[in-house]
């Protein structure tokens, strides 16, 4: 996800325990961040983004397992006939 020069930041007050600022604190400092809400956004974007991709696993592994025996066997027909359309390495 590209960061917009535009993205408008909204001011929010939150009540974090100790060891959830110290832990926000040495992470700007390891990133070499410009503060602490800066690691605050970047650890929410990874969570969006790793929820995302259970989201999209979970509907590819649903389509599969929705697959009938046939189906199953057309694709890996297909599979094979585009195996030999390559040319050997």
């Amino acid at each position: 996800m590209a960061k917009s020069l535009t993205a408008r930041k909204e001011k929010r007050t939150f009540s974090l325990s100790r060891e959830s600022l110290h832990f926000l604190e040495s992470m700007r400092k390891k990133r070499k961040a410009s503060s602490v809400s800066a690691v605050l956004d970047e650890l929410i974007a990874q969570q969006r983004r790793s929820q995302e991709a259970r989201r999209i696993s979970a509907s590819i592994t649903s389509y599969y397992d929705s697959l009938t025996d046939e189906e199953v066997a057309e694709d890996r027909a297909w599979g094979q006939f585009a195996e030999t359309q390559f040319p050997d390495e």
